[in-house]
């Protein structure tokens, strides 16, 4: 069977599969004769129903002592009884009493049993024994769209989603019509695997056999959709839904958060208040998880205060996730502070969301004595603490503790995870150790955009510039693609080193390559810092005249400091002139205005900048050192 065959496989069977399907639908079966049908002699008011029952109210224990008595009394287990006992294995993941059930049933001689076979095979797939599962599957004489779904949802469980697309098709050629189970599995490991194409193929496949709308099913469309970055056929789907329940709403709130529209997700969480719908801490978490910018403050703060008002503040995932929103939205510690105040477990998620959060707000050594902390209190470290703590290590530039912590990270078992590697690069590169952090990068398997970036950024903030230009050269003769901050980097440096010609082939390089986002501002100060560093003023001011976005007030004063070194008093004011009138209590603009003039001599008219500066009540920060 090959992977590669899903489209013409799907067009050749859907009449087929549908019209089984609508056969299936228009059957009526009662579910009591059904089911006396399959188990004529289960009698409920023996020591069998005592087990039924008992399973009823703990559905995640299986006593196998009321088997043993069963069997003691030479009353054989009814396969009813056998196949809710299994269930009960299948949901607790007890594996162990599940293969001793396996036995039974072999033994009592329901191994034929179609109904067992597939709760068996559902429970090996529920508690990972895949393997068994699928040895289970392929020695069943006869197989029924339980035992495909069951296989199927075995190998999503274990990570195999492709394996599990194979499976899908190969039940869709042999004429299993598929149920709503199958369906919304199948647009899992599709997601998974981006299989676009196969997806939507699987959405008209579900329309066809007529229960695209089904609530699960819709739902899951909304998540394929909106993990693939198509957020307004996620939309599409939410609103053609005729019933949702409060999993279909989290579901189009977490598509608008990964999306990153966190304006989009608060609408539709107002619009939940509005038709009744109570918000549980999913939807919340998923809220909360929209919101990564300063911008996104005042509506983290929103909803802050509204869990708290739903009394979910003790709730440890929103905990967590608060401590990371305000990490990323806030620069204020005493903020933060307070939130780390309301986690009350602490676990390894606890410590590395901390930790994180404190290497985001640039406090390099409050994030290493948070990590001691969570050394002492012997949690496990994952890649995710190992991230955040090198990260702060390149912070405060501490050399020792980062050997330290790569010495940990290969004792841990980390050594060869890219993430982690990709951090070492960058703690060596901003502790100055190039030549260390070249040996971790040529160790590297499978460089990514991030590798090359850790590596350019440490060598152009220690001034190598003209290796920049190397490395990124071999970068394009890879197979890794520069993304903006590849770009940024590269243009400093040559603006570092004098490398005008370069830093312009760069630049159009970005500006004509269409799957790139357009240049930023910061990418356009670079420039302009490019040009004004080699002394071409009026090619930086031509510059500046011709972007097609607003310059920003960093534009300006690149400019304005170069006008200073180069002692051009005429661009000088032009460049004040407009970043007056867009920040005129900016005190950095009268200071550079003011040097300028003093730097040519004109003393009389940078003292009358000064005072203009003091009756407008504009006042300089002073400066500080770290010695």
């Amino acid at each position: 069977m090959s992977f590669s065959r899903p489209s013409c496989l799907l067009r050749r069977t859907i009449p087929e599969v549908c019209k089984t399907a609508y056969q299936l639908r228009s059957r009526p079966v009662t579910t009591q004769t059904h089911r006396l049908a399959l188990f004529p002699g289960d009698d409920f008011y023996s020591c069998n129903g005592h087990v039924a029952c008992d399973t009823d109210n703990k559905p995640n224990s299986v006593d196998l002592k009321l088997l043993a008595q069963l069997q003691q009394d030479g009353s054989a287990p009814t396969a009813h009884i056998l196949n809710r006992m299994v269930s009960s294995c299948a949901k607790s993941g007890s594996v162990f009493l599940g293969v001793q059930l396996h036995a039974t049933v072999i033994k009592v001689g329901f191994d034929s049993n179609v109904y067992i076979c597939s709760a068996l095979v559902d429970m090996y797939g529920k508690c990972g024994a895949v393997s068994s599962a699928q040895r289970l599957f392929d020695e069943m004489s006869h197989r029924n769209v339980v035992s495909w779904n069951s296989l199927i949802s075995g190998y999503l469980q274990v990570g195999c989603p492709k394996i599990a697309i194979e499976l899908f098709l190969e039940m869709v050629k042999v004429g299993i019509a598929p149920t709503h189970f199958t369906v919304s599995a199948v647009l899992v490991a599709c997601w998974r695997t981006e299989e676009t194409k196969l997806g939507i193929q699987v959405h008209g496949l579900s329309l066809k056999c007529g229960f695209c709308y089904h609530i699960v099913v819709g739902t899951c469309l909304i998540d394929f959709y909106s993990k693939g970055w198509k957020i307004d056929a996620s939309r599409l789907m939410f609103d053609l839904m005729p019933e949702r329940n409060i999993i279909t709403w989290t579901s189009m709130v977490a598509g608008y958060a990964h999306c990153q529209q966190p304006v989009a997700a608060m609408v539709l969480v107002r619009e939940m208040q509005q038709w009744g719908i109570r918000l549980n801490y999913v939807t919340y978490n998923c809220l909360l998880s929209s919101f990564s910018s300063s911008n996104d403050l005042d509506h983290s703060k929103q909803v802050h205060c509204r869990i708290i008002r739903e009394g979910l503040e003790s709730n440890s995932y929103l905990a967590i996730t608060l401590v990371k929103v305000y990490s990323e939205c806030s620069s204020n510690l005493e903020d933060f502070n307070k939130v780390c105040s309301g986690v009350t477990r602490w676990d390894q998620i606890s410590w590395n969301a901390v930790i994180g959060g404190l290497s985001n707000l640039g406090h390099g050594e409050a994030a290493l004595k948070c990590f001691f902390k969570m050394r002492q209190a012997g949690f496990d470290m994952d890649l995710f603490t190992f991230t955040s703590v090198l990260r702060a290590i390149g912070m405060i530039s501490s050399l020792e503790e980062g050997k330290q912590t790569h010495a940990l990270v290969f004792k841990m078992g980390y050594g060869t995870n890219l993430n982690v590697q990709n951090g070492l690069v960058s703690m060596y590169a901003r502790c100055g150790l190039i030549t260390d952090a070249k040996r971790v990068f040529s160790s590297t398997d499978g460089h990514d955009v991030i590798s090359w970036n850790s590596l350019l950024s440490g060598c152009a903030y220690h001034g190598y510039g003209r290796e920049v230009v190397e490395l990124f050269e071999k970068m394009r003769r890879s197979r890794v693609k520069p993304d903006n901050t590849t770009f940024l980097v590269v243009l400093s440096a040559c603006r570092h080193v004098g490398l005008v010609d370069k830093g312009i082939e760069y630049f159009d390089l970005m500006r004509n390559d269409y799957s790139l986002e357009p240049p930023t501002t910061e990418h356009y100060s670079s420039m302009v810092d490019l040009f004004s560093r080699a002394g071409y003023l009026s090619e930086a001011e031509d510059f500046i005249s011709k972007m097609p976005i607003e310059p920003g007030p960093s534009v300006y004063k690149a400019l304005l400091s170069a006008c200073q070194v180069h002692g051009n008093v005429e661009i000088a004011a032009r460049c004040a002139k407009k970043l007056l009138q867009m920040f005129p209590n900016d005190p950095v603009i009268y200071v550079l205005l003011s040097n300028v003039l003093a730097t040519v001599g004109y003393w009389d008219n940078a003292a009358s900048i000064r005072k203009v500066m003091s009756d407008r009540g504009v006042r300089k920060e002073p400066g500080y050192s770290w010695i």
